[in-house]
């Protein structure tokens, strides 16, 4: 709430037409394991707490989605990916500086079209 008047004023300079991070956008980093369709990996963690806490962020992203369109910001929730992390652990595919530059080069082609959506590091749309 702090930083959406500066979203705004943001998305009301820019000479961009449509939505995009380079204009003003909101992006929330979500988890896969928030996903009400798919669950993933249950019988591994089951994380209940975790799993609603994302499911929750997914929904906020959504309805700000629909309610900040007309202002010009861009929301997205975003899937990092299994990540070498402590919570990821040793076992995750992927390092930290190959997720944050997969991300960084997924937020440049945002558009549009991924407003309300649940967009992996890959740019793969993920289900709610």
């Amino acid at each position: 709430q702090a930083f959406l008047p500066l979203l705004k004023k943001a998305a009301q300079q820019s000479t961009q037409t449509g939505l995009s991070c380079s204009k003003a956008a909101i992006l929330n980093m979500s988890s896969i394991g928030g996903s009400i369709e798919v669950v993933p990996l249950w019988e591994v963690k089951q994380a209940p707490s975790y799993r609603c806490s994302k499911a929750a962020l997914n929904m906020l992203t959504r309805c700000w989605s629909l309610e900040y369109k007309s202002c010009g910001i861009l929301c997205t929730s975003i899937h990092p990916g299994w990540v070498k992390t402590r919570m990821g652990t040793e076992k995750a595919p992927q390092t930290v500086e190959e997720t944050t530059q997969a991300i960084l080069k997924m937020l440049s082609m945002l558009s549009e079209k991924e407003n309300g959506s649940f967009v992996g590091w890959d740019r793969q749309i993920y289900p709610w």
